[in-house]
Order: structure tokens, then C-alpha cells, then sequence
């Protein structure tokens, strides 16, 4: 596999984490520090069920996310009835409570060494398709009556109660789904680097996937993308510069969101309608 297909295939795995934290800080406003930990439970329960007990790769993948949206209600209902700032402190502490676990946990999970031998899985039409399926629900999640409604919370959480929104049900949907995205993104990762360990789903990982919807701006969807693409692919396209990189990248982020506080892409969004026109029969005015 080609240096640049493999680059592309780990942004596609990680982009769609990044949308599960649109969806839940862009749109709701809630900042988890522990997403990174979802990630972390769908790529080792997925490849502990394939490399230990032989499962089928479909049904490992679905007992992955099952079990991330299982742990992420029991977090939910602890966490989402206290403050913002409370939320991520407590979030912070599950995704450290998980890593914990994953390193100490060493007869199964092979502890700090990692886990390996995991056969690769991840095709490139898999993560890409994937990927697409991602994008194309999270616009239709948007644009739904309920998407309209998580925007609302973000923007007045007490109006929105006074509009009869139950936002503490509204904010555990929000929550399990973005933790359905960052298990089935672990998933992907793990059955594509073949080898997965418990510092890779620390607290950091989290911050980078707010950091790029703030990136690309949280009111665009395009935005969060392109972004990801951005952010992702920045340091390996900064290799070259080895005793450089990290501070070139830190410097790019730090000049964009001084220069565009709503973010690199603010509202915008991209629309394949202009595209569409130019496919439609033009109407001939009749000469009178």
C-alpha cells in the first residue's frame, strides 16, 4: 500500500471522529475530553473479538459500537444534567479511567505494549465509502427538525427548555452517537495500522478533534471536513521539516483562528447546485 493511500486512509478514519465531535460541540455545545476513549473501546473490543475469539469482522465492528453507545448512556445520564465546564472535567476523567484500564488490563489487551496482529481489514473503499456514509448522515442530521433543535440548545440552553425541548434527551442522543462515530473510527484505525495501544486514545486525541471544528468552523459542516483533511494531513506534510513541524503546525492554527474567529470556512458550506445547473436544459425565451 502506497505511502499516500495509507496517509488518506488514516484521515478518512480519523475525519469521521471529528464529525462525531461536530455533531456534539458544534452543534450542541459540549465539550468532551474523553471521545478519544470511545475510539479506543471500538478498536480494541473490535480486534480482541476478530484476533481472540475468531468472530466476523461485520459482527465485531457492531458488538464495538454497541458496547462504546452502551458506556457512553451510562456516562451520559452520570455527566449531562451538570454544568458545561463540569461535563468536561468529568469527561476527562472517564477517558482517563478507560486508558487506565487499557494499560492495566494486560492479559487482555497486552497493556502499554499494545495489542497486535490484527489482520488488516480496512479497504480502501471501505474507509472511503464509510466516510461518505458519515458526511451524508450528519447533513441530514443538520438539517433535521432535531439537528435544528441542538443548535438551538447551543445557542440558549434555558429558551430552549422554555420550548419545550428536553434537552437532557437531546444531549444523550447527541452523546451516544458521537460515540457510535469515534468507536467505528477506532474500528477503522485499528484494522488498518494493524496494532493499536492505550496512548494513542488519551485526552490529546480529543482536543485535536475540537481544535479542528473550531479549525474549520463549527457552523459548517464542509467546514469540519476540509478541515480535518487540513489538520490531519499537516504534519505528515510537514515531515520534511522534522525539528519544525509542531511549530509550524501550532502557528498555522494560532494565525487562523486570530484571523477568522468563526473558524477557516465561518457559515459556508459547499452546494452541488451550481454544479447541477449546468446539467439542466436551458429555457429558450420565446421571440414575440
Amino acid at each position: 500500500m502506497s505511502f499516500i493511500l495509507t496517509i488518506s486512509l488514516s484521515i478518512a478514519a480519523y475525519s469521521i471522529a471529528v464529525l462525531g465531535t461536530f455533531m456534539l460541540t458544534g452543534m450542541n455545545g459540549l465539550f468532551s475530553l474523553g471521545q478519544a476513549a470511545f475510539m479506543g473501546l471500538g478498536a480494541y473490543v473490535s480486534a480482541i473479538m476478530v484476533v481472540n475469539y475468531n468472530l466476523p469482522f461485520a459482527l465485531a465492528v457492531l458488538i464495538a459500537i454497541l458496547v462504546a453507545m452502551g458506556l457512553a448512556v451510562l456516562v451520559g445520564f452520570a455527566t449531562l444534567r451538570i454544568r458545561q465546564d463540569f461535563f468536561a472535567l468529568a469527561t476527562f476523567g472517564f477517558g482517563q479511567a478507560v486508558t487506565g484500564l487499557m494499560t492495566e488490563m494486560v492479559n487482555v489487551t497486552g497493556g502499554a505494549m499494545g495489542f497486535s496482529n490484527i489482520p488488516r481489514l480496512t479497504t480502501p473503499t471501505l474507509a472511503f465509502t464509510s466516510l461518505a456514509v458519515a458526511i451524508f448522515f450528519v447533513w441530514g442530521f443538520r438539517k433535521s427538525h432535531f439537528g435544528k433543535d441542538s443548535l438551538a440548545i447551543r445557542s440558549n440552553e434555558l429558551a430552549a427548555k422554555v420550548e419545550g425541548i428536553d434537552v437532557f434527551k437531546h444531549k444523550l442522543t447527541v452523546f451516544v452517537l458521537s460515540a457510535a462515530f469515534a468507536a467505528y473510527a477506532g474500528v477503522l484505525m485499528a484494522f488498518h495500522t494493524r496494532y493499536v495501544e492505550p496512548a494513542m486514545y488519551g485526552w490529546i486525541a480529543s482536543v485535536t478533534w475540537i481544535i479542528i471544528v473550531f479549525f474549520g468552523g463549527r457552523d459548517s459542516l464542509t467546514g469540519t471536513v476540509l478541515g480535518s483533511i487540513i489538520l490531519l494531513a499537516a504534519p505528515e506534510a510537514l515531515r520534511f521539516t522534522t525539528a519544525w513541524r509542531t511549530l509550524i503546525y501550532c502557528v498555522l492554527i494560532l494565525v487562523i483562528i486570530n484571523l477568522r474567529p468563526r473558524g477557516l470556512f465561518g457559515t459556508w458550506e459547499l452546494s452541488l447546485r451550481p454544479i447541477l445547473n449546468l446539467f439542466k436544459p436551458k429555457k429558450h425565451q420565446e421571440v414575440q
